[in-house]
């Protein structure tokens, strides 16, 4: 008989019954992922991986252990179930674990509306390659590109099934198409490079290759010339494209396991101003053919559009069943896991509310200051929001772009940051998180 995820997270919880489990969920995760790199016109690699991971989780009394393996046969589920109740036993108690009450599970979801399996058939090789060549070509097309450092394509299928003792069995498939273009533009020590990418579950919603290619290779271009900019107190402009880092910032320090440890800047902040006045946090579990959606967490409990942030207020933290009881709350149905570790709070899908005006218009209010397209490295404070990271973009004077900048570190407080963004409308709606450009103003550049 042929396995599916579903009939072998079944056959995990059977194995951990008879291993003597108190109670048990089980996943498994079956997967397609297919990938071209391509450079300087030719082919350059090809890799093709299909495969089965299974996770299963048991508890004995409130103590638990998670095991996995990548080997389905079903002596392998029964060593498995074996070995995962004698480490439960030896595991310290927890008094904040244990499976949902059945009468909290998810019953009856669409899995159809969320749209998330592109129906066309999985793409050829020599397809993705052609996409990958076009891309590059016309990148290498764009005047002042010395070279196309990669392109890729690539093509993925996953479907999981998650199973418990409780009587919860759900799962679901999502499929993805993805293509990138990293461009380079100059010579030596005066290289610079950008990129662009797009994927989508959809096939027919991906930009064409020839327009992924481009914008990548005006990115580098426009990068000719970096230098450091100005040192001292200056607003900043937080392109689209990196935006969404700063709310991701704020999405962890709302994350019920920092709240539950205490190592978390925003652990007195319930109830209180965190985002101006008019704007919300949305998280958006069930929004169509997004790469975040789900009908139901990692324990089985029904997910829900919930507001994090209400016109600026915070309204609660982000749940699963073990930070909710720590807490003495209720799951926000955001629990997550893979097959190797227990469940644990996270978000999907969540959308800014954007404002009225332009990245155009706000560059022009900011007057003199810094637009922020790319960051590396991060040293951000948990327990006080102290914020410094590396970035580069460009120097903008009297509101226009003046000349490129590298080599510079931001910093300045996200509590403070946060509470005085000003968004713009161009955040990209397909996004996971959608999260237009951000003005924030009054941080400290480091350049020259």
């Amino acid at each position: 008989m042929t396995q599916t995820p579903e009939t072998l997270a079944h056959a995990l919880l059977d194995a951990a019954r008879k291993a003597g489990a108190d109670a048990a969920d089980a996943i498994a995760v079956q997967g397609t992922s297919l990938s071209i790199d391509v450079l300087n016109g030719t082919l350059e690699h090809a890799e093709r991986a299909d495969g089965v991971e299974i996770g299963l989780r048991v508890l004995m009394g409130q103590r638990q252990a998670c095991v996995s393996a990548s080997d389905t046969r079903a002596e392998t589920l029964t060593e498995m179930a074996e070995r995962a109740v004698a480490m439960a036993r030896l595991a310290p108690e927890d008094p904040n674990i244990g499976l949902a009450d059945p009468s909290q599970l998810a019953t009856g979801w669409d899995i159809d509306a969320l749209d998330m399996i592109d129906p066309a058939a999985e793409p050829d090789p020599a397809d993705l390659e052609a996409r990958a060549l076009e891309a590059e070509a016309a990148a290498l097309a764009v005047n002042g590109v010395s070279q196309v450092q990669s392109t890729s394509a690539g093509y993925g299928r996953r479907t999981r099934h998650i199973a418990a003792t409780n009587g919860f069995s759900g799962g679901y498939t999502r499929t993805d198409h993805g293509l990138s273009c990293v461009a380079i533009t100059g010579e030596g020590l005066g290289m610079e490079r950008d990129y662009y990418g797009d994927m989508r579950m959809h096939r027919a919603d991906m930009m064409s290759p020839a327009e992924v290619g481009r914008i990548a290779a005006e990115r580098a271009v426009a990068r000719k010339g970096a230098r450091k900019p100005a040192t001292g107190a200056f607003p900043v402009l937080f392109d689209e494209r990196v935006s969404s880092s700063l709310i991701g910032h704020l999405l962890q320090a709302a994350n019920g396991s920092a709240i539950a440890r205490g190592a978390s800047w925003l652990r007195e902040a319930l109830g209180e101003q965190v985002l101006p006045e008019g704007l919300s946090l949305i998280e958006q579990p069930l929004r169509p053919r997004a790469s975040g959606s789900r009908p139901f967490d990692a324990e089985g409990l029904p997910t829900a559009e919930r507001a994090i942030i209400d016109k600026g207020v915070l309204t609660g933290w982000t749940l699963d069943l073990a930070t909710a009881r720590k807490l003495g709350l209720q799951s926000t149905g955001n629990a997550a896991r893979g097959t190797s570790s227990p469940p644990s709070p996270s978000v999907s899908n969540v959308a800014l509310t954007q404002g009225t005006a332009s990245r155009e218009d706000l560059l022009r209010d900011m007057g003199t200051g810094l637009l922020i397209t790319s960051m590396i490295g991060s040293s951000i404070n948990p327990n006080t929001g102290d914020y410094s990271r590396g970035a580069s973009g460009f120097w903008v004077e009297n509101g226009e772009l003046a000349y490129p900048v590298n080599e510079c570190t931001v910093a300045g407080n996200l509590r403070d940051m946060l509470r005085g963004i000003v968004p713009a409308n161009d955040a990209r709606t397909h996004l996971s998180h959608v999260v237009p450009s951000l003005l924030v103003e009054g941080l400290t550049l480091a350049g020259a």
